[in-house]
């Protein structure tokens, strides 16, 4: 069996691992896990301009981990590239993927077309414009090669293989991949089973349940996002929530400006002000959830109500009991989003991206982010290249649509909300299992923090064979 790691590996963005292994009848079977969008600067457009280089149209099937883009955003391109199959993945993902891919082939095409009009002339000099990496009417095509399947119900995508989603507690639908292998080769003493962590979640924490234990593998492929640090506790976050958004909005009187990731992030960022008012932690709120995106994905949360956990069922209860504490206004034309704009003090503005590249929250961030009373608040993961990045690491000017901006705002950093299990919590989920895989790689982690998490995994557990695959890296699995 060969991997093959054509993103997420050095790297947080890009996942999309290929599996090739020959079957008992001698043919090679070829499939992908992921099938992930490269974010973070201008180079993240030529790098998923020449992704896919892997003999797409000889692909027997792909199975997704998740929704997010960094996982599926590719979806589209593989299609349009001539890969006719079966795109395997949990119904929670299926419906997100409705959403996200739509919205993103939308954003393509805007972008692509702002940006020709824009430098229209030194493209014209060089011969060349900007295509969209994928359209709309291409995104609607992949849509349709969705096939879903419940969490722990086997699978056969192939003869050669079984395969079972687990919940992997990150985002709505997110999961865990078991692949029994029933090849030749497994029988000869090779590779038997091969697990894919996809995002972990963290344990313990609101809106999911946790992510589920496996006990074992031959191969691993494990995320490590956060493998070099812990997580402030939900009870510290919660304080340094309470401080923010009430110095801001009473001390100071501006607005809050929250960029949040859609799918996830949102529903939890929602979840966390609910209860903090229903506390009396904080006071009555006016937050806009300005994202047609989350504004959906939060209405597919409730439709997978039975996915989340306990303490959320309860709280959904309470807030429809009580719809203006917080009083949530969802926001999905654009002229009630530029209306947003007008407002000088008092608002929690929940925006997307996440990463601050591209979406409403960049007009929001213009209007906002040279003003000294207005805070803003960063909830996730900030890709290496993302303007989310430049931000958190104090740059003092950044430009936004041409335009070079005083950032005067408070930047504030609130790691704990992050649906990414840190250190601990990856070691936690590695620590069920009952005997070391075979072989394990780190994946899905900048590459200082892949290497570090590897060494604490062998410091930690013993794991003796833990290894960090660099990007194009294609491994025999004997």
């Amino acid at each position: 069996m060969r991997i093959t790691f054509h993103g997420g590996a050095g790297e947080v963005t890009g996942s999309c691992y290929l599996v090739e292994s020959v079957t008992d009848s001698s043919r090679m079977l070829r499939f992908m896990v992921d099938c992930g969008m490269f974010q973070g600067g201008r180079e993240s457009y030529r790098k998923n301009l020449s992704a896919l280089g892997c003999g797409v149209r000889e692909l027997d099937f792909v199975i997704l981990t998740h929704a997010h883009l960094d996982h599926s955003g590719l979806l589209p391109r593989l299609t349009a590239l001539g890969y006719r199959g079966p795109v395997y993945a949990t119904p929670a993902t299926a419906d997100l993927l409705q959403v996200m891919l739509l919205d993103s082939a939308h954003i393509q095409e805007k972008e692509s077309e702002w940006e020709n009009r824009h430098f229209h002339g030194r493209h014209a000099r060089r011969g060349w414009e900007r295509a969209p990496l994928y359209t709309v009417a291409q995104a609607q095509s992949c849509l349709r090669q969705l096939q879903t399947v419940e969490y722990g119900v086997e699978f056969v995508p192939h003869g050669a293989l079984r395969c079972k989603f687990q919940d992997a507690g990150h985002i709505l639908g997110s999961a865990i991949l078991e692949i029994v292998l029933e090849a030749e080769s497994s029988r000869r003493g090779g590779c038997k089973k091969l697990v894919f962590s996809g995002d972990l979640g963290q344990a313990g924490r609101p809106v999911l349940r946790d992510p589920t234990a496996i006990g074992e593998a031959d191969v691993l492929l494990v995320e490590s996002t956060y493998g070099n640090r812990l997580h402030k506790s939900l009870t510290a976050t919660e304080d340094e929530l309470v401080d923010t958004i009430t110095t801001t909005l009473m001390n100071k009187r501006g607005n809050v400006i929250l960029p949040s990731f859609s799918v996830g992030r949102t529903q939890e960022v929602l979840f966390v002000l609910t209860d903090l008012v229903r506390r009396g932690r904080l006071p009555h709120l006016d937050i806009y959830v300005d994202s047609p995106m989350a504004v959906s994905a939060t209405e597919l949360t409730m439709k997978y109500r039975h996915l989340l956990d306990d303490e959320t069922q309860a709280l959904i209860d309470w807030q429809q009991q009580h719809p203006d504490r917080p009083r949530i206004r969802y926001i999905r034309t654009v002229e009630d989003s530029m209306a947003l704009n007008q407002i000088r003090s008092g608002a929690v503005i929940v925006s997307a991206s996440g990463m601050c590249d591209a979406g409403r929250i960049k007009y929001h961030l213009q209007h906002n982010l040279s003003r000294r009373e207005c805070s803003i608040l960063i909830t996730g993961f900030q890709a290496a290249g993302t303007l989310g990045r430049r931000l958190v690491e104090g740059a003092r000017r950044v430009r936004l649509f041409g335009q070079e901006l005083a950032v005067r705002a408070d930047i504030y950093t609130i790691g704990g909300l992050s649906a990414h299990a840190d250190r601990d919590g990856l070691l936690g989920w590695l620590g069920h299992f009952s005997r070391p895989p075979r072989r394990c790689f780190i994946v899905h982690g900048e590459a200082e923090i892949a290497a570090s998490f590897a060494a604490t995994v062998r410091e930690i557990l013993h794991w003796q064979d833990v290894a960090v695959p660099r990007y194009g890296e294609a491994i025999e699995i004997h």
